[in-house]
């Protein structure tokens, strides 16, 4: 099975550990980050902190409100999470890396799709490549605000 891939990077203004922790939770931090549209839902069915978290989300794209079920999986807890949407065969990683002062997080979303086939194919891929590309700076963008707004609003330690 072919595949291609879609990377977005950004550097976060919030510690490493603030910005992976609101990625994690898939109850009351990730949703604060889903660009609305595309993402219409999340909804947490199981867990819904790290590791064996699976939930359903919606997401409307070419005109079509797509469900999907993912699951979620933490190979380098604290760096690397994994959400995957097995009946779809899409992968998406979330890397957390500490970067300058420690006070910023280096934060990529990389996902890996089935590659289309037919006469299409070609558009197909570039199309499905240019929105999740936007849509992810969106979520970056979204995440980069949130993380700050949750530092701010974090009592320092006594």
């Amino acid at each position: 099975m072919e595949t291609y891939n879609v990377t977005e990077s950004a550097l976060i203004n919030a510690p490493a550990e603030k910005v992976y922790a609101i990625l994690a939770d898939y109850r009351n931090g990730h949703p604060h980050i889903l660009p609305r549209p595309p993402f219409v839902s999340l909804e947490v069915e199981e867990g819904g902190v790290g590791a064996g978290t699976r939930f359903r989300m919606q997401m409307r794209a070419f005109g079509k409100t797509q469900t999907a079920q993912a699951v979620v999986a933490e190979p380098e807890p604290g760096r690397v999470l994994v959400e995957t949407i097995p009946e779809a065969g899409i992968v998406t990683t979330f890397i957390v890396t500490p970067a300058g002062d420690g006070q910023q997080a280096q934060t990529t979303f990389s996902t890996d799709l089935k590659a289309p086939r037919g006469l299409l194919a070609p558009l197909e891929r570039w199309m499905t490549k240019r929105f999740l590309q936007q849509t992810y700076r969106r979520e970056l963008q979204l995440l980069d605000a949130f993380a700050q707004e949750q530092s701010q609003n974090t009592p320092a330690p006594v």
